[in-house]
């Protein structure tokens, strides 16, 4: 290696440059779009001296230490046994370049601690990985490990970030790029109603369909923290990583700690480019049952439908219902095992209760399997009811604080996943029922925060049992439910195969929690029913074709019983899934594409390059006499023929103010140039509150 050498690592349009030197730590020289780094001048000769200054300059690294003359957060905080930190004075050992891998090796020689910065070239954007090695004699506490420190250009304006609770999540938030800096951590022990730990920051004007975005998650299921600090010399520096309890976690001579990998989408295709970066690095994480995704089966979820009041009768009903309006997988929710005739008892007995299923779950599994569906089972394994056999004979086994009582929530406590003898219970008991029946789906709930913590050790834990359950079961899907969506990251992605988004499916509710959803995740992974009107959730009444519009967006179920309802509007529901199936081949597995028009107007799109479907939708009372034409930036380069596929107003009629073209459309397509969609816009019907229509566009190419 030269005194002085530039590495770069490309993805896609994006180009991570660094500058090494001898042993030093590598240099910040570029994270953006796509660069040719060839012949660039060494960082330290383009670089003016700055007023109140360390006299021997130190550029940003990455990975900023205290006592360096980098005044940053540390990325790395180790003590020794006494709880002393340790100064520690990193060296380069190594930097490994290929295509798609660049590794930074360092080492603190004195106290034998080796550091590996790993960065991966992975689907269109960058996987970021930090480790520790121990190769000392004495053992080090990690107090703080940062999984990335990237520094983001002084032309970014805006953070983009999510927040939630229990039947609100992903609420959007902007705001402006800090002076100071801004964080958002989370201590509940997962992941929480916000969604993944991550965020997008939006550079010059960025907005859904141009512009340069920056979109990060850690790939985590606990406690986390993502902040971006202002420098005085006119960057952010984002950092992310999972934190750690004090004494937490040890490194004895010959361990090692890896912290969760980062996700990184840049784009200059604005929000829009990086969310299908974001899409295809988590498609790239998900393992399905035979290799690869098959069409997403139509749920019946049992739920809302009968919630604890249920037997073996009662859900072959259900089951019977469901299969006749053409669903393909039902799941048996809460309320199958011993003792849990509600939330305040059972949990921790994974026994099917004897009282209503006799014969144990075989029966009622076979009996679905002949309607020509699929069985799931809800289970909760993480937790325990203090009314069950489970903590009566082991109570140690709850997290707790010596000499303090354990909150409950939900009646319930939270087993200690960091036991080993915990895991080997739980994955004994969830074993034999999945082969006691032919159970070929899993919905794992979890329904309360950590208090008293578990730590980062907790969710590692979990993972573990996870990893064994996949293991000896890989024909089983499983779908991460939290609440809700208490737990939807690309950590726990690695395991599952579905995410419940929400326990609220009010579809007025959903439409920008689903838009939120898909920032990070793509559509075949988001679990989205038609519930039943009032909503459960929130009491209020929609229309059937407007809740199963919204349900269309993502992977598609029913949680409601189909024999309740009026025999008009269950053929309106079975004609839902008939689209449903018919056109799911576009709504999952290719591009998403999100965007705002006039008047309080949103759309999106779910397809490949050359066919998609667009949902428009009105949330509220429109302020305009007239909708004005909805502008698609997408349809540019080439011709398209466009048709109204299916209106999802109240009433069923098309809209009360239609004009005739928009009948006409429904039967046959029309055809736009590209360029009239994208700069004039597509022409809509003007829509009453709480509605949508859904078009089919095929480009003629």
């Amino acid at each position: 290696m030269r005194s002085s050498d530039i590495v770069a690592l490309h993805s896609g349009g994006a180009s991570l440059v660094l500058e090494a030197g001898g042993e030093r730590v590598p240099l910040w020289r570029h994270l953006g779009l796509s660069v040719d780094a060839r012949d660039i001048p060494s960082i330290y000769r383009t670089r003016g001296r700055a007023t109140f200054s360390m006299d021997a300059d130190r550029a940003p690294d990455i990975l900023p230490l205290p006592g360096d003359g980098s005044f940053l957060r540390a990325a790395l905080l180790v003590c020794a046994k006494d709880g002393k930190a340790l100064d520690l004075i990193l060296d380069c050992t190594g930097i490994e370049s290929g295509h798609d891998r660049l590794t930074c090796d360092f080492s603190d020689k004195k106290h034998g601690l080796e550091v590996r910065v790993d960065y991966r070239a992975v689907s269109g954007g960058f996987r970021i990985e930090t480790s520790l090695e121990n190769r000392g004699s004495a053992p080090l506490s990690v107090q703080h490990l940062a999984s990335c420190s990237l520094p983001l250009p002084a032309r970014c304006e805006r953070i983009i970030s999510w927040r939630g609770r229990h039947n609100a999540e992903f609420v959007e938030c902007v705001e402006p790029m800090p002076q100071h800096g801004w964080s958002r951590e989370t201590r509940r022990g997962l992941t929480g109603h916000g969604g993944p730990c991550g965020a997008y920051v939006l550079a010059d004007g960025a907005d859904h369909h141009s512009g340069l975005v920056f979109a990060a998650q850690l790939a985590w299921s606990g406690d986390s923290r993502i902040a971006i600090e202002r420098d005085d010399e006119g960057f952010w520096t984002l950092q992310a990583e999972a934190l750690i309890k004090p004494g937490e976690v040890t490194l004895e001579p010959g361990s090692s700690h890896s912290a969760p990998p980062v996700l990184l989408a840049i784009s200059d295709a604005g929000r829009n480019g990086a969310m299908a970066i974001m899409h295809a690095m988590a498609r790239a994480i998900a393992r399905w049952p035979g290799g690869e995704m098959t069409p997403r089966p139509v749920h019946s979820n049992s739920w809302e439908a009968v919630y604890f009041a249920h037997d073996e009768k009662r859900i072959g009903e259900l089951a019977e219902a469901a299969a006749a309006i053409g669903a393909e997988r039902f799941v048996l929710d809460d309320g199958w095992f011993s003792g849990r005739g509600n939330d305040t008892a059972g949990l921790g007995d994974w026994i099917p209760d004897p009282a209503k299923y006799p014969d144990g779950l075989a029966r009622i599994a076979e009996r679905v399997r002949g309607l020509g569906m699929e069985f799931g089972l809800w289970v909760e394994p993480e937790m325990v009811n203090p009314e069950s056999d489970l903590y009566r004979a082991h109570p140690d086994w709850a997290l707790a604080i010596d000499g303090r009582e354990p909150p409950t929530a939900r009646n319930q406590l939270v087993l200690d996943m960091r036991r080993e003898d915990v895991r080997d219970h739980l994955f004994e008991r969830l074993d034999a029922i999945l082969r006691s029946a032919p159970i070929s789906y899993l919905k794992l709930d979890h329904n309360r925060d950590h208090s008293p913590s578990g730590g980062s050790e907790q969710i590692r834990g979990s993972y573990e049992l996870f990893a064994r359950l996949r293991e000896a079961h890989p024909e089983v899907e499983i779908e991460s439910c939290a609440g809700g969506g208490g737990r939807i990251d690309a950590g726990v992605l690695e395991y599952v195969h579905r995410f419940w988004t929400s326990d609220n499916i009010d579809a007025l509710a959903r439409i920008p929690m689903q838009r939120g959803f898909l920032a990070f995740m793509p559509p075949e992974f988001m679990g989205a029913h038609v519930g039943a009107s009032p909503s459960h959730a929130t009491g209020r009444v929609q229309s059937l074709d407007f809740r199963a519009a919204i349900a269309c967006q993502g992977h598609f179920g029913i949680e409601l019983d189909p024999a309740a309802m009026e025999q008009q509007e269950r053929e309106k529901l079975a004609g839902w899934v008939r689209l449903y199936k018919e056109w799911r081949h576009l709504i999952h597995g290719g591009k998403v594409l999100l965007g705002e028009a006039n008047d309080g107007l949103v759309w999106q799109a779910q397809g490949t390059d050359d066919e998609l479907l667009l949902w428009v939708t009105r949330a509220g009372h429109a302020e305009d006499r007239r909708a004005q034409p909805v502008p698609l930036s997408f349809a540019k380069g080439a011709d398209w023929q466009v048709r109204i596929l299916r209106s999802a107003v109240s009433g069923g009629v098309l809209t009360p103010r239609a004009t005739p073209f928009f009948h006409d459309l429904r039967d046959k397509p029309h055809g736009f140039a590209g360029s009239w969609l994208a700069h004039s816009g597509l022409p809509v019907p003007a829509l009453p509150a709480e509605s949508a229509m859904i078009f089919h566009l095929k480009a003629q190419r």
